[in-house]
Parts: C-alpha cells; structure tokens; sequence
C-alpha cells in the first residue's frame, strides 16, 4: 500500500489499527460515553444493508470507509483549507480521530492501548481467518505462508483451537522465531516446500493461509493442502494481480479456496471477545509488539516493513 500497490486518495493520514479514549460524542450517540477505553474499526458498519442484517458486516455495502470518508462524504480533518483524508476513515497516525459512532468498540479498560491496537487489525484478521473462515477443529495440521503481524496471529489462533503440528513459512530468519507464537515447526519456502511439509504432517496439510499477499505464494497454496481441505487467501496483493490456478485439479480434489476479508470479523461480537481471551492470557497479544515508537520514528518501521523485518512496531503517544 505505502508503496503505491493500492489507490488511495491524497494527503492521507495513515494507518488504520487503533485505540484510545473517548473524548467526546456528537449528538445521537449511544454505543459509547466520554471516559470508554475503544478499538477502531477498519469497517465502521452502516447496520442497514443486508450484508450488516445478515451478521457480515465485514462486507458491508453502506460504508463509506475505503473512500476514508465519513457516512455524510465528509472528512474530519482538513489542512490549508483542503480535504485531508483519514485512511479507511480511521487515521489513526495522529493524536486525534474522529470516528463513526459503529467504528468504535468498547473494551475493558484494563486492556493495553498497544495490545488494544492490534486487536482491531492484525489480530482480528488472523484470528477470523482462523475461527470464522476456515473454521479449524483440534488436531488438524495447518500451514501459514508468511510470519508478519497477521501470520503471527494467524499461529496463536491455530494454537488456540489445538491445531497440531503448525507449520510456519518464512524467508526471514528473524521471523522464523515463530515458535514463540504457536508454531511447532519452522520452514523456509524451496521447490521442495510441499515435500517438506508432507514429512511432517505425514500427507498434506489439512488448512493453509498465505498471509504475505504475493501472487507466488497464492499460486502455490493448494499444492500444501490435502484432497478436500482448505486454503485461505489471507494477505492482499497489489491491486489487479489475477492468480493463476489449475481449476480442474482445484475442482476434482475438492480443495475449497477462500478469500478472508478482515478475517470475517465482526466488530462489536469479536473485538471484545479478543480482548478476554487476551485478558485471560490465552493470546499473548503483546508479544507480538516488538517495537514500541513514536510518531517520528514512522519511516523507519515502514522501511523495516518492506525488508520483512520486525513483528509489529506501535506507535505509542
């Protein structure tokens, strides 16, 4: 995204996991008082489409969110009399963020604000992907292509549920400290990759997600799974990046490919189940803060991105 791989308008203020404190409500609102510790929300559901009346509001049609627009077209924030826009109608790089009464999710209040922050973006996906999408049982083997913030949760999730073993890809010798996060087992990708996980689940694996957002990695996801099982298509590519898959083999083993968006997460029913499970130690969220910054130090951790290094660095305020 930063490096152009999606259109967005412009200036933006980025960034669209957060958490903070209610300051103050508009006229109207009810869901949250001044004082409310809150998750934003990537999606800030309209609750009137059928998407939203039917529980998938994740996919939600009346949302103005990916125009970073409020619900009236407008923008919160302006600068040199122009529009300024809040990326996904969050912008959560800045002191202040105005927000949708339905973008903002209450949470206990002994939650961290950093922990909080991942909760509503990377965690949510991961574990959506894991619960809502893929639906994994105890027992089963998985695979996860990628060991980023969503690939690391992504683990913990599978871990949660008793999937067994878990198997983490990853070039980064850095990131393949993924054991930490649940892994069981560690590879890096070759030719032999699918081989190699063969050896250690004793076939194919039952589910695998690809969370890096790589064509390569896509392409390659069913050759990981075996006859009747899942692959998740996790991470998002560049904007028009077609995938090349064998369809007569996809249909004949009966292999389904899903695409998780925002890990079918419901806000207000899942962020707060997060953060209990956080709470009550069972996702070990702060962990995967591995660098806590500042406001200035925000080239940096994007430039730490792209070399593939780090967890998750936070801005702290």
């Amino acid at each position: 995204m930063t490096g152009g791989d999606w259109t967005l308008p412009s200036p933006t203020v980025m960034r669209h996991g957060g958490a903070g404190t209610v300051g103050a409500i508009g006229d109207g609102v009810t869901d949250v008082e001044v004082g409310d510790h809150v998750i934003l929300s990537v999606v800030y559901p309209c609750r009137r489409c059928t998407a939203c009346l039917s529980g998938k509001s994740y996919v939600c049609s009346g949302s103005r969110s990916e125009e970073c627009l409020l619900p009236d077209g407008s923008t919160p924030l302006s600068l040199d009399g122009g529009r300024v826009f809040p990326y996904l109608a969050v912008g959560s790089m800045s002191e202040y963020a105005v927000v949708p009464e339905s973008g903002a999710i209450c949470i206990p209040k002994n939650v961290p604000f950093d922990v909080a922050s991942l909760l509503g973006c990377s965690v949510a996906t991961g574990f959506g992907a894991v619960v809502n999408d893929a639906g994994v049982e105890a027992g089963a083997s998985a695979v996860v292509v990628g060991t980023g913030g969503v690939g690391f949760s992504i683990s913990m999730a599978l871990r949660l549920v008793g999937a067994n073993p878990i198997i983490a890809v990853d070039l980064s010798e850095e990131k393949l400290a993924a054991r930490e996060f649940g892994a069981t087992h560690t590879l890096q990708p070759s030719e032999g990759l699918a081989e190699e996980v063969r050896g250690l689940t004793g076939g194919e694996a039952a589910y695998a997600f690809e969370a890096i957002g790589r064509v390569q990695t896509m392409e390659s996801l069913p050759s990981l799974i075996e006859a009747g099982s899942k692959a998740v298509i996790v991470g998002l590519p560049p904007k028009d990046s077609p995938v090349s898959i064998d369809a007569l083999a996809l249909g004949e083993s009966g292999k389904p490919l899903i695409g998780s968006n925002f890990g079918s997460t419901v806000p207000g029913r899942d962020f707060p189940r997060l953060a209990a499970l956080y709470l009550a130690g069972r996702l070990p969220v702060d962990r995967l803060i591995s660098h806590p910054i500042s406001l200035d130090d925000v080239n940096e951790a994007f430039d730490a991105m792209r070399r593939g290094e780090r967890a998750r660095s936070v801005i702290v305020f």
